[in-house]
């Protein structure tokens, strides 16, 4: 692909220099902010080789190019002559600032948000898990050894101090000061705290702070709690900087920030937010033992839409929720893989039954992406596009899902859903059940595979 030329051609077809405002990327597309999206020719964008798909909504004009995006737009910066900005985390948050949400979506794009950062460090730490699963069921690590503690402190860290990695990104979606943020989160995990605990219960008695009982929880690896609280701050910490002179804003808005949140958070949201938390964590597991194979199912059928409206970021909070209360996920690990898998095996038959050219090629670009866990360039240059192999991946990913949950397969590490994070399908019993998972992902291959190749594909689309 000649990267400068597509570049030029997607400048020209979204209005030319002048309708530009900014560009940035993420993973798969151009985002534009475009002073008058009326200009840009989108047809024409859809048909040129290189660009799988447009989307304009939220006030953003994205052009979806796949894994070659940090290629073009380097050259489309170049050729603007404007700086070049790191790649965005969020590849499906169309939805503009201004735009009116339900309390729900609220709700939704908060957590969303919260996780988005924090997601690189949970994913590097639980392939690390993996390994070390690896490591030692094929007996090359000893568990009683240092080497294996080390390994496995390195694993646990972003867990472990989960709160302060979601202190600091939930700061930014509720506008508060982050290293403040942080702070509270550290409370949260503060060894002192750990040990008033431990002492209060082996004395028999209870924490108190002025009278009022704390009650005793862990929030080492908790995810509501540390929400909760800065959600609070999110009030606390305006109005302080509201009331107070600004020449002493800096030295005492922050202390009674402190004072308010940290207290709070300990006696009211921190107990809370572990309550629902457990209470999420009780209602899979009662789903489960009654009907394992639903929840698997039913995300392996509907991931490819869930991704399309972005909904699929409101599971992945209760996956990573339920990995730290539990140690185990089976709501969004193991359905997600199996679809993204079953994206892979419709587009390569895409890719076999096809006759032009171009259309091989993007199927099987797309295909090898969707397997290694990008499922965007496949959605949009392929299923969406051909509307065919979108039914033959939700076949597949219903099956693979329900194979999964049939046999209870479940992940016991937060890793991108892909064939690489087989290891982190490595439990307690060894490696039955990452063959199990291997299983899955190859029923669901095959079934996509084959109904995508029955179905056929009209090129002419």
């Amino acid at each position: 692909m000649d990267y400068g030329k597509l570049a030029a051609e997607v400048i020209r077809l979204v209005g030319g220099k002048e309708n530009i405002n900014d560009v940035g990327h993420c993973a798969t597309r151009l985002r534009f902010s475009l002073k008058d999206a009326g200009l840009a020719k989108t047809d024409e964008l859809k048909a040129t080789d290189g660009v799988i798909g447009v989307v304009n909504k939220g006030g953003q004009y994205q052009v979806i190019i796949g894994n070659e995006v940090n290629e073009v737009y380097a050259q489309v910066t170049s050729q603007l002559g404007v700086e070049a900005t790191p790649q965005e985390p969020d590849c499906d948050d169309d939805a503009a600032p201004e735009e009116k949400k339900s309390p729900v979506a609220k709700v939704l794009d908060v957590i969303a948000g919260s996780f988005f950062p924090i997601i690189p460090a949970l994913v590097g730490a639980g392939m690390v898990k993996a390994l070390l699963s690896l490591l030692t069921a094929f007996q090359l690590v000893d568990a009683s050894t240092e080497t294996y503690q080390i390994i496995n402190l390195i694993a646990d860290a972003a867990y472990y101090f989960m709160p302060v990695l979601l202190a600091v990104s939930s700061a930014k979606k509720f506008r508060v000061n982050e290293y403040l943020a942080a702070t509270v989160g550290c409370i949260f995990v503060s060894p002192s705290l750990a040990a008033l605990f431990s002492a209060a219960g082996e004395a028999g008695s209870t924490v108190h702070f002025l009278g009022i009982p704390v009650t005793q929880a862990t929030y080492s690896n908790s995810v509501v709690p540390i929400l909760l609280t800065i959600w609070l701050m999110s009030y606390v910490e305006p109005f302080f900087n509201r009331i107070i002179p600004k020449a002493v804003r800096t030295i005492f808005a922050p202390m009674f920030t402190l004072l308010i949140v940290a207290p709070i958070g300990l006696i009211v949201l921190g107990p809370l937010g572990t309550w629902l938390g457990d209470l999420l964590g009780a209602f899979v597991t009662l789903l489960n033992n009654y009907a394992s194979w639903l929840v698997p199912t039913l995300v392996g059928a509907f991931t490819p839409l869930m991704v399309m409206c972005g909904m699929h970021y409101g599971l992945i909070p209760v996956g990573i929720n339920m990995l730290a209360t539990t140690g185990t996920d089976i709501v969004a690990g193991p359905g997600m893989l199996v679809s993204n898998i079953a994206q892979g095996g419709a587009s390569l038959a895409v890719a076999l039954r096809a006759k032009k050219q171009n259309i091989k090629s993007l199927a099987t670009s797309c295909g090898i992406s969707a397997i290694c866990g990008i499922t965007e360039p496949a959605m949009y240059g392929i299923s969406l596009r051909f509307k065919r192999p979108l039914i033959a991946a939700m076949i597949g990913g219903a099956v693979g899902g329900f194979f999964m949950g049939i046999f209870q397969v479940w992940r016991f590490a937060q890793v991108a859903p892909s064939i690489f994070a087989l290891p982190s399908y490595i439990g307690p019993d060894g490696l039955r059940n990452m063959y199990f998972a291997a299983i899955g992902c190859l029923i669901s291959f095959v079934i996509s595979f084959a109904v995508s190749y029955v179905l056929g594909v009209d090129e002419n689309k």
